[in-house]
């Protein structure tokens, strides 16, 4: 309307100059008879001079209006557009992308589209951990949403140790194996990450291609880049997050009949709560504690948390050393702590120290069995899901311990040589959509904490992974982790192989 108002008022000025210049130069020409003879050529030629000026005036104001008009609506597209990919709602105050970002967001979508076009209607075999009745059923409910929603078959290879499927890439590498990889998914650790990209065994910048990556704010959140201290370098997707949990089990004989009457403090009070506290506590309580023998992940993370714990007081430029690679002057200053601490714990170990059992797996057994009253995992959510299905006793409580948590995020890898790199990106791409992210940190699923940055989600999502009233058995929300970093991938190998020259192959 403002537009077609700018139009009639300069046509109506054209219209008047146009008449005010007739006008004028009819008196200009009469006076020019009065002076000398003239034709009406000179009075035409003068009027058609001046038409022509205001004509040229008048083109000249329409075609300023018509490119201001232009570029209001260019500028309005722009913010829209600006506004879409932040989220943010028309007219909200935004930064308006610049051209080159735009085009890097389109280029994204565009190869991304290409990925999803080509990578459907194909198998995924996925290595990872098969250990877990409860991480085993969630990577059922992954393989039925990417057929559902992409054709794609994933099958769940179950592995004891996530070595296998280190030996098995390095193997197919050795024969010249470039193409056909059988492991086209990997959940892997940072031990075997380290493994893995020292003999060029990943396939290396494609995580950044996954549009879901985005959601985990890793310019904000460095830990999403980083494996055990290493930069992933673009060779691994996060998938989530845990902490070493305690659980423990009291006895008839520690008089906790009344247990559950009893505060989550007083049905603890009788746990270790430091790694000091254990060792008292294992002395008083023989035979009733143990853990796995390495190289199980599960045993090496209590070793990791052991040697770091014990080695808290130490000056810093000591215990710097924890997250560099092993060196002689590292490993004399730090080691010999925590083998002095096992001489002292195995005498009141389970079998007096002399059988450990294999698997995180086996250790629960034994407290559900009664044999031993104190165990950890790396899967909170596993204690009250087994206290649910009648492997753990009701009293059984989780507990984090007071000198720190080992924490660590894991992640996603493809091999370089997989035979369906395309359609495991799909796979990884589904595993950090907000759905997917979602129904693992429920408790009753898994448990295992979400790597989204929740906080950048709206609401309607956000609300997705609130937690229902918990279980009496489960880590309270409230519990406060002091997290202990993982130490470089070095110390894990040093640490097994240590382990087994001074304890024996039990």
């Amino acid at each position: 309307m403002s537009s077609k108002k700018s139009r009639l008022t300069t046509l109506f000025t054209y219209v008047c100059l146009n008449k005010f210049i007739i006008s004028l130069t009819s008196k200009q020409t009469s006076g020019l008879k009065e002076q000398r003879p003239t034709t009406s050529k000179i009075k035409a030629f003068i009027e058609r001079f001046w038409q022509l000026t205001i004509i040229l005036v008048a083109l000249l104001s329409l075609s300023s209006l018509s490119y201001a008009e232009i570029s209001s609506a260019v500028i309005t597209d722009q913010t829209a557009i600006s506004d879409e990919l932040s989220g943010e709602m028309p007219g909200e105050k935004s930064t308006v992308k610049s051209p080159e970002v735009l085009t890097h967001k389109t280029t994204l979508k565009t190869r991304w589209n290409t990925i999803e076009l080509s990578g459907k209607n194909h198998s995924v075999y996925f290595h990872a951990w098969g250990g877990d009745p409860q991480i085993n059923s969630y990577i059922q409910w992954l393989a039925k949403r990417v057929k559902q929603l992409h054709n794609i078959d994933l099958h769940h290879v179950k592995l004891t140790d996530t070595s296998e499927a280190v030996s098995r890439v390095l193997a197919e590498k050795s024969a010249e194996n470039h193409q056909q990889g059988q492991v086209d998914l990997v959940w892997i650790n940072g031990e075997n990450f380290a493994s893995m990209a020292q003999y060029q065994l990943l396939a290396k910048d494609w995580v950044a291609q996954l549009p879901n990556f985005s959601l985990t704010n890793p310019h904000e959140n460095e830990a999403m880049t980083r494996d055990f201290g290493l930069p992933t370098q673009g060779m691994e997707a996060p998938w989530g997050q845990a902490s070493l949990t305690f659980y423990y089990t009291p006895t008839h004989q520690s008089n906790e009949f009344n247990f559950a009457q009893r505060t989550y403090q007083e049905s603890i009070q009788h746990a270790p709560k430091d790694i000091n506290q254990l060792l008292i506590w294992a002395e008083q309580n023989p035979g009733r504690f143990t853990y796995p023998k390495p190289p199980d992940f599960l045993s090496l993370s209590f070793l990791k948390y052991a040697l770091i714990a014990l080695n808290q007081f130490q000056p810093e430029q000591i215990k710097s050393g924890l997250y560099q690679a092993v060196t002689p002057l590292s490993q004399a200053a730090l080691l010999p702590v925590l083998w002095h601490y096992l001489d002292k714990l195995h005498p009141n170990l389970w079998h007096q120290g002399q059988y450990f059992v294999a698997s995180g797996t086996a250790l629960q057994r034994l407290v559900g069995d009664g044999e031993i009253n104190l165990g950890f995992t790396f899967s909170a959510a596993q204690i009250p899901a087994s206290v649910a299905r009648y492997n753990l006793p009701e009293n059984t409580r989780s507990f984090v311990m007071q000198d720190g948590s080992l924490s660590n995020i894991h992640f996603v890898a493809i091999p370089y040589n997989a035979a369906n790199s395309n359609s495991a990106k799909i796979v990884a791409n589904f595993m950090l959509s907000v759905e997917a992210q979602a129904k693992k940190q429920q408790a009753e699923v898994w448990g295992d904490s979400t790597v989204i940055d929740v906080s950048q989600l709206p609401s309607p999502q956000q609300l997705l992974f609130s937690t229902n009233k918990q279980s009496p058995s489960a880590l309270p929300i409230s519990s406060k982790i002091k997290a202990l970093s993982e130490p470089h991938p070095s110390w894990s190998k040093l640490i097994s192989r240590e382990w087994l020259k001074r304890y024996g192959a039990q």
